[in-house]
């Protein structure tokens, strides 16, 4: 097969920075490969996707040594305009990426620039909503799209490309898990329908390999560090090594003693041996299942119902409780109602019936401010929440406003819990993504909450950023602080919630210990969730799935040798 990406010997270095991002890269990828490159945060696969795009050098500039070809051309020598020919795009943040005034508007771009005659290029756009489900948004502004809708219209205009080679970079990032398994299914319906190489850059490896990928490519500290099938880096425990998270059901055979030598272990639909599920009872049986009880209620909702206008409610007579120290997942697909129920109880909404209330005393006639001193809320887009310029600026900022004295104490405290406390003094234009989040959380923790409320709290955080920031949510929680957690990270839910709670078009349609939501496949089905690679184990198995969950996660509670 013929190679369309090769590097030799390359190495890049941004100009800003003392230390190669990208070192001694040798790599091939060959025409219609289906390939995920995956990493930790600062690996450099960000920047190896940069490379091939033309954002390295053409926006982002620096130093290389070594040679890339694309295509037959080194891309570094051409322009972005040349290289968008060979290699189509799809960001991470959609809304950086649409043009068009509407979703029909954007997808015809390519067409428009090609100066395709009018008719010519309505149906070609027609065509690729259709492809992804999206014709009916046809006249609808970007702006008003769900995540995975956006996502859903991003491929369908990197379908009207005539490049050879599609790039994704993170394209699960702030989609549901509905939303997301949808996305990846229409990446691999393309690629199967046109031929074309997919490259996948994304650290969620459970979500992207329930697809038949060829080839895994995993670069740690800017040098590729494996290079194999899935089945060949799971068997040789690439993926723990270098801080990924493997599939559930992955971690469950190894807990259970299975052989990854000799024992079949991928794909999972072949996991279903005499061996394997002997194993994998006799370890289920082993596992005292314990759970932890909570006493005071810290926040009361009473039936509360909520809309933008008259016509529709959003929220559908709520009613739940928060005890202190427990943490809350609230579950639900784009649109169930999960964001509008926490500004309720914040206060940037207000309820039309219903009650609130925290430690027994109704809070529906408090401001956003008063609420606020008790009920901190992160929102999901820190950049909706930033106001400084550097970072122990703005975790004082609200420190500073409350008439805090020690608020330089406080806010450098925060900063260290978060793991921020060395760049204190940056300006917060240089963050990443996930250090914004941990910024934004950094400035509501130092005011010191009675109950907190996480909007997708790890989204695009690798997996060891992931442990230890929620193993600090943990931390919090046992000081007596309630946790909600807005999430659609079903393995967020199952390993760190005592208890979720699932919004279905603004009704909660079941308030249970995770495991046993999760283990229910009509309810997951019913409310757009995605099922977790252990509730698909237990059903090739033959076993009861939420027993297999509570034991999964009784096992790693109690300290169980990975």
């Amino acid at each position: 097969m013929i190679n369309v990406v090769e590097f030799k010997n390359f190495t890049f270095k941004y100009m800003n920075q003392l230390e190669p991002t990208l070192k001694n890269i040798n790599l091939e990828i060959k025409k219609g490969e289906k390939v995920l490159i995956a990493g930790p945060s600062g690996s450099g696969k960000s920047t190896l996707g940069n490379c091939l795009n033309g954002i390295v050098p053409f926006s982002k500039e620096g130093g290389f040594k070594g040679s890339l070809t694309l295509n037959g051309i080194h891309p570094y020598e051409t322009s972005i305009f040349e290289i968008s020919n060979h290699v189509g795009t799809v960001l991470q943040d959609q809304d950086g990426q649409f043009i068009g005034l509407s979703v029909g508007e954007d997808v015809s771009f390519i067409d428009e620039n090609n100066l395709v005659p009018q008719e010519e290029m309505i149906k070609n756009t027609k065509i690729a909503l259709d492809n992804v489900g999206m014709s009916s948004f046809i006249n609808h502004s970007p702006q008003e799209l769900s995540g995975g809708q956006k996502q859903s219209v991003s491929l369908a205009g990197i379908m009207r490309s005539s490049a050879d080679i599609l790039l994704f970079d993170e394209p699960l990032a702030n989609l549901d898990p509905y939303s997301g398994k949808h996305a990846m299914k229409l990446i691999c319906d393309i690629q199967k329908k046109t031929g074309k190489t997919v490259i996948v850059i994304e650290h969620r490896i459970e979500d992207v390999l329930e697809q038949d990928f060829d080839r895994v490519i995993v670069l740690n500290k800017g040098e590729v560090v494996a290079n194999g099938s899935p089945e060949e880096l799971f068997r040789q425990d690439v993926f723990r090594k270098y801080g990924l998270r493997e599939p559930l059901y992955i971690e469950a055979l190894k807990y259970s003693g299975v052989d990854f030598q000799k024992d079949t272990i991928y794909p999972i639909e072949k996991i279903g041996t005499p061996e394997n599920i002997s194993k994998v009872k006799t370890w289920c049986d082993s596992i005292e299942i314990k759970f932890k009880t909570f006493g005071d209620k810290i926040l009361n909702i009473s039936n509360l119902s909520f809309s933008y206008d008259e016509y529709k409610n959003i929220l559908n007579n709520v009613n739940f409780s928060l005890e202190k120290g427990e943490i809350l997942a609230l579950l639900g697909n784009n649109g169930a109602g999960k964001s509008t129920l926490c500004k309720v109880i914040t206060g940037i909404e207000k309820e039309n019936s219903g009650d609130i209330s925290l430690l027994g005393k109704s809070i529906k006639k408090e401001s956003i401010r008063r609420r606020g001193e008790n009920i901190g809320f992160v929102m999901q887009n820190p950049n909706h929440m930033i106001t400084q310029e550097t970072l122990l600026e703005e975790v004082e900022f609200g420190l500073k406003i409350r008439g805090i004295k020690n608020y330089t104490e406080k806010a450098e405290k925060a900063l260290e819990i978060c793991g921020l406390h060395e760049f204190r003094y940056w300006p917060i234009t240089s963050l990443s993504y996930g250090q914004k989040k941990r910024l934004t959380i950094a400035a509501i923790l130092a005011l010191e909450p009675k109950v907190l409320i996480l909007d997708e709290p790890t989204a695009g955080q690798d997996y060891k950023r992931y442990k230890e920031f929620m193993e600090f949510i943990k931390s919090i929680a046992s000081q007596g602080v309630g946790i909600i957690l807005i999430t659609h990270d079903m393995h967020l839910a199952l390993e760190y919630a005592n208890r979720s709670i699932v919004l279905c078009g603004g009704t909660i349609i079941a308030n249970e210990k995770p495991a046993n939501i999760l283990g229910q496949k009509d309810l997951m089905e019913k409310s757009n969730l995605k099922e977790t690679s252990l509730s698909q184990m237990a059903e090739i198995m033959g076993l009861n799935a939420q027993f297999l969950m509570n034991s999964f996660i009784n096992f790693e509670n109690q300290g169980g040798d990975r």
